[in-house]
C-alpha cells in the first residue's frame, strides 16, 4: 500500500512532475528501478534508470544506483521533466536562433523579447518550441532520444517580452540531470531589471509566497503570511541609481511564474513599461508636462517590460563542468539607461546652475 504519493507541478512554471512514495511495511527487497515502474504508468525502465544516474530519484533523500535495492519504510522521491500538452503537435519553423554555445547534450541560446516561448492559446506556431524542433530535426548532433520534434528539452521558461540566456537540453538524460538543478535551486540565474525609483536599502532579499491572485487570476501577487501560493526567495541589488528609475541586478533562489516582477512591485519598485504589473505609468517624478512627454518617449524606446536574463550558471549534465554564460543588456534596455542618464544629468545641470 502506498502511504503517501504526491504528484504535482514544481515551481519552474509547471516543467516537472515530482512523486513521493514510501515502501510498504510488508516489502520484500526489490530494486528501485523495478518498483518505480510498477507506480508510475507509461515510464519506460530506461527513463527510470536515466533518472536515477541524474540523481532526480532519490531513497531517504540520497542519490542511489539502478541495481538499489529497496527496502520496507524507505523513502522515494522522484523528480521527472513532465510531457508537453502540444495537443495539436509542433510544426518545425525555421526561425533564426542566436545560439550562445551548443553541444551533444545542452544548447545555451539568447531569447530576444518578443518570442514566445511554446505553443498555447493564441500562439500555436512561430515560437521558441517552434524553432528548437526545426534546428533538432535538421541537427547532426543527437536530439531527444525516443522522442519526436514536439518534445525539445524546455527545463525553465522566460516571459515572452523578456529577453535573455535559456539553457536547452538535448537529450533525456541532460533533461533530467538540468530539472534536478533547477529543482534543488543550484542553478545560477542573473537578471537585469530597470526599475521605477530607487530600492531601499539598495541591497536585500526579498521574500513571500507568490500565487495566483484571487481577483485576477491572469496575476501573480505575493501572500505575506505564506497561507497560499508558493515560497520565492529574489535578492537583488541597485547597480545604478538615476533616481527615478534604477538599474538592478536580482538573483533567483526559486524559479515562481513572473516572480521578479511580482516582488518588484511588493516593494513598490515595478518593472519599467510592465504593462501587467503596473509599470507602465509613471511611479516616480514630476507633475510636469514635458516629464510626461519625456516618460512616453521612453515607454515608446522600451515597448516592453525592462527585464533581462543576464547570466545562467549550471553544472553540465554528462562532464560535470561547472558552465557559466553572460550576456549585455540588449539594445532597447541600453538605450533606455543612456536616456534616462541624460535626463538626470540635465537635470543636475538645471538645480546646480539656480
Amino acid at each position: 500500500m502506498i502511504e503517501d504519493n504526491v504528484n504535482e507541478s514544481d515551481g519552474e512554471e509547471g516543467l516537472y512532475e515530482h512523486h513521493r512514495f514510501v515502501a510498504p511495511a510488508g516489502l520484500h527487497p526489490v530494486r528501485i528501478d523495478k518498483y518505480v515502474q510498477t507506480k508510475l504508468e507509461g515510464i519506460s525502465r530506461n527513463k527510470i534508470q536515466n533518472g536515477i544516474r541524474a540523481g532526480a530519484v532519490r531513497v531517504n533523500d540520497e542519490a542511489i544506483k539502478p541495481n538499489h535495492m529497496l527496502k520496507p519504510g524507505q523513502t522515494i522521491t522522484i523528480l521527472l521533466p513532465k510531457p508537453p500538452d502540444y495537443s495539436e503537435g509542433v510544426l518545425p519553423e525555421e526561425i533564426a536562433l542566436d545560439i550562445r554555445y551548443e553541444d551533444n547534450d545542452v544548447m545555451v541560446i539568447h531569447k530576444p523579447a518578443g518570442l514566445v516561448v511554446h505553443p498555447g492559446v493564441g500562439h500555436h506556431g512561430g515560437t521558441l518550441v517552434n524553432a528548437l524542433a526545426w534546428h533538432m530535426q535538421n541537427s547532426v548532433m543527437p536530439v531527444m532520444q525516443g522522442n519526436s520534434p514536439d518534445r525539445p528539452g524546455l527545463v525553465h521558461r522566460i516571459d515572452k517580452d523578456t529577453s535573455g540566456l535559456m539553457v536547452i537540453a538535448k537529450n533525456e538524460y541532460a533533461m533530467t540531470h538540468l530539472a534536478r538543478q533547477f529543482f534543488d535551486h543550484t542553478i545560477i540565474r542573473e537578471y537585469n531589471a530597470i526599475v521605477w525609483g530607487v530600492p531601499e536599502p539598495k541591497a536585500g532579499v526579498i521574500e513571500g509566497h507568490l500565487g495566483r491572485d484571487p481577483r485576477f487570476r491572469q496575476l501573480m501577487t505575493v501572500f505575506i503570511e505564506g497561507e497560499s501560493g508558493k515560497e520565492a526567495t529574489t535578492h537583488y541589488e541597485v547597480l545604478e541609481d538615476l533616481y527615478y528609475v534604477s538599474l538592478v541586478k536580482c538573483i533567483l533562489e526559486t524559479g515562481r511564474t513572473h516572480q521578479i516582477r511580482v516582488h518588484m512591485k511588493h516593494i513598490g519598485h515595478p518593472v519599467f513599461n510592465d504593462e501587467r504589473y503596473g509599470g507602465d505609468r509613471i511611479i516616480k517624478g514630476t507633475v510636469f508636462t514635458k516629464y510626461k512627454q519625456f516618460v512616453d518617449n521612453c515607454f515608446k524606446l522600451c515597448t516592453r517590460q525592462a527585464l533581462h536574463a543576464r547570466s545562467i550558471g549550471f553544472e553540465h549534465p554528462v562532464s560535470g563542468e561547472q558552465m557559466y554564460f553572460d550576456s549585455d543588456l540588449p539594445e532597447d534596455m541600453n538605450s533606455l539607461m543612456e536616456k534616462w542618464r541624460a535626463y538626470v544629468a540635465h537635470r543636475k545641470e538645471i538645480t546646480e546652475g539656480q
